[in-house]
């Protein structure tokens, strides 16, 4: 399946919204909402987030029709390194390759444009399916807790 990546943009929020909703999607992370998530609410977090200079963040889109199928950023962005976040909302595309891509093509953004030289993340022990795209991807184990794995990408120069 066919992987780009595009500026995420405010009128994201309209499907975004629909995955912020979704418990499944958000059962491994630590930023699940708390209450409902309105279009509204979306595009105001969207609008904000948009705004910091020290985060990046891009819609996956997949196929033919660039269909928006989840989110990819880098936040806390120095001039060596920064956080790497993925998720894919649409389930649909699930188990496709569609992480892995956005992963190496966000890395490569990293790593060509911004002149990174590491990417940090932090994932849920349980979150099998996310561990192995990191790790296909090239993040190496750093350290552990009960509940999260950290990992880190350092970024040839």
């Amino acid at each position: 399946m066919k992987v780009m990546l595009r500026p995420l943009e405010e009128k994201d929020s309209k499907k975004s919204c629909h995955w912020r909703n979704d418990a499944q999607i958000w059962q491994f992370t630590g930023s699940r909402p708390s209450t409902h998530i309105t279009a509204d609410i979306e595009r105001d977090w969207i609008h904000n987030v948009l705004t910091k200079p020290d985060e990046i963040r891009f819609a996956i889109c997949v196929g033919d029709k660039q269909d928006y199928v989840g989110n990819v950023q880098l936040t806390r962005i120095t001039e060596n390194d920064a956080e790497f976040h993925i998720f894919i909302g649409e389930t649909n595309s699930h188990g496709k390759g569609v992480g892995s891509q956005a992963t190496q093509l966000l890395l490569e953004h990293a790593r060509h444009v911004l002149g990174l030289r590491e990417i940090y993340l932090n994932v849920h022990v349980d979150n099998i399916a996310a561990i192995r795209i990191y790790e296909k991807c090239g993040f190496e184990l750093s350290d552990t807790d009960q509940k999260n794995l950290t990992y880190l990408r350092r970024l040839s120069s």
